[in-house]
């Protein structure tokens, strides 16, 4: 079958229209690093679009009617988006389903250490990374610190343009020979992560010399003992002391994050893409919330939940596993005044889901890793994924062809450019989605998203037509009423 590249068929206002939403896409990336402020973003937006928490609408003993806009956040990780429907719920929604954490560095609850002259936080790497992509890097430090009296510091440093970065060092290639010998998973280890933060020691006061001298023999004072032990630690302590009121017990209750510093950029002379840390999976993310935006008038409900931890499994209170999306489906049926678990178990057995995830983009370079008839390119459309999984299509969910034809029919009517593909060749490995674990509840479900080349990477990229086509997509979807 025939792949046709987008842009030579946009005419002059469609690549207006993909300009502009392209550039909001890029501000989103540079907005949300964290799966926190992904959400924290998400709803100042959706709030001035008249959603309302799913919390006050039950404090205040409010139903909820066709056109209703309705949201519910998890732990400040996870959110679903309700836009009600004329039909009743029971007759199933039209569902979005994306994720918005992405790999990175964690640091860990005791990080703070000195060697060498340098002051390091250690780190803990998260989701699937190739290790040696993260040296010698410029990173950022995002994340949150909550005190013991329940206070919350927002830690974001190293994104505006006289904020000091960070670092991992690597071995200079003049040693590197027995380096070099590593096989690539080795070449740079787990524990070797971490992350450079200070040089500079801290310099003692007069009074703390004379301290540290009188006391040659018996020992100084435990404090000043330990800012002569670790000058340089101790100087980066005080700066977080002065600059941001942490002391060091506080990592013990803290979720800090590790990220490539910088904003999403154009890539290419023709600007024709989009490089930045973080896409998969926040471009589907972006363009599931800006369809639902869009959306007038629906005559299904519908849905679109954005979750965390899918990059370890969709485990947790915060990942797809957990009972939350479930829940809120349920706290809505009760406002709609239609709960029950029948009610429950029908609504999610006929509802419709686009599993929003990303897919690998043909890389020429690695030519023998795809399958050139059944790979995803970029600037040829949206992607749809029959199965993921790996290898003998393990951990997949396999979409039925019914399923499939009616996505034809809409995206055919609704002048949708899309593509279908897998993620490699059968044997080398593989990757999994959220889409199984919707497909428990008995509802149809396929994976869909936009080729990403550098997938994993610190810099991962997208074709801007893909992103925009990708919306337009989703937006199809939600118009319909399903396969009756």
């Amino acid at each position: 079958m025939e792949k046709k590249n987008i842009w030579e068929t946009y005419d002059e206002k469609q690549l207006r229209e993909m300009e502009h939403f392209t550039k909001e896409y890029m501000q989103f990336l540079d907005e949300g690093k964290t799966e926190r402020e992904c959400i924290d973003s998400i709803v100042n937006t959706i709030e001035k679009e008249g959603y309302v928490e799913l919390a006050d609408l039950q404090k205040k003993k409010q139903t909820v009617k066709p056109g209703d806009k309705v949201y519910a956040v998890c732990m400040n990780k996870t959110i679903v988006m309700f836009h009600v429907g004329r039909r009743p719920l029971e007759e199933g929604m039209n569902i979005l389903g994306a994720h918005v954490d992405s790999p990175r560095l964690d640091i860990k609850q005791d990080p703070l250490y000195e060697d060498g002259g340098f002051a390091y936080l250690d780190t803990h790497y998260y989701g699937g990374v190739k290790k040696y992509q993260w040296v010698t890097i410029p990173l950022a430090l995002h994340g949150v610190v909550i005190k013991k009296d329940g206070t919350t510091v927002e830690v974001k440093i190293g994104e505006e343009e006289d904020d000091p970065v960070f670092f991992i060092s690597d071995l200079l290639i003049h040693l590197a020979a027995e380096q070099m010998e590593k096989k690539a998973n080795k070449v740079i280890e787990g524990e070797a992560l971490d992350l450079i933060v200070g040089n500079r020691p801290l310099k003692l006061t007069e009074a703390e010399d004379a301290d540290v001298a009188a006391n040659a023999v018996g020992g100084a004072g435990e404090d000043t003992d330990q800012k002569k032990k670790d000058p340089v630690k101790q100087g980066v302590l005080k700066i977080l002391k002065e600059n941001y009121g942490i002391e060091e017990e506080d990592f013990l209750s803290a979720e800090l994050e590790v990220v490539p510093a910088g904003r999403a950029r154009e890539a290419g002379f023709d600007r024709s893409m989009i490089l930045a840390y973080g896409q998969d999976d926040r471009v589907c993310a972006f363009a599931s919330l800006k369809a639902m935006l869009e959306l007038e008038n629906p005559e299904k409900t519908a849905c679109c939940i954005l979750v965390d931890k899918e990059e370890i499994g969709s485990v947790g209170a915060t990942g797809m596993r957990s009972q939350f999306f479930e829940n809120s489906v349920a706290e809505l049926l009760a406002l709609c005044g239609g709960y029950g678990d029948l009610a429950l178990r029908r609504c999610l057995a006929a509802s419709m889901m686009l599993s929003s995830d990303v897919s690998s983009a043909f890389d020429p370079t690695y030519a023998s890793s795809f399958d050139k008839k059944n790979v995803a390119y970029l600037g040829n459309g949206m992607v749809f994924n029959k199965f993921t999984g790996s290898r003998g299509k393990s951990g997949s969910n396999d979409a039925n062809a019914e399923y499939i034809a009616y996505i034809r029919n809409i995206f055919e009517q609704e002048n949708v450019r899309f593509q279908t593909a897998e993620l490699g060749k059968v044997d080398l490995g593989g990757g999994g989605t959220i889409a199984y674990i919707l497909a428990l509840y008995g509802m149809q479900v396929i994976d869909s998203g936009v080729a990403v080349l550098n997938m994993h990477a610190p810099w991962e990229a997208t074709s801007k037509v893909d992103v925009y086509e990708t919306k337009r997509g989703y937006g199809a979807f939600l118009k319909y009423n399903g396969m009756e």
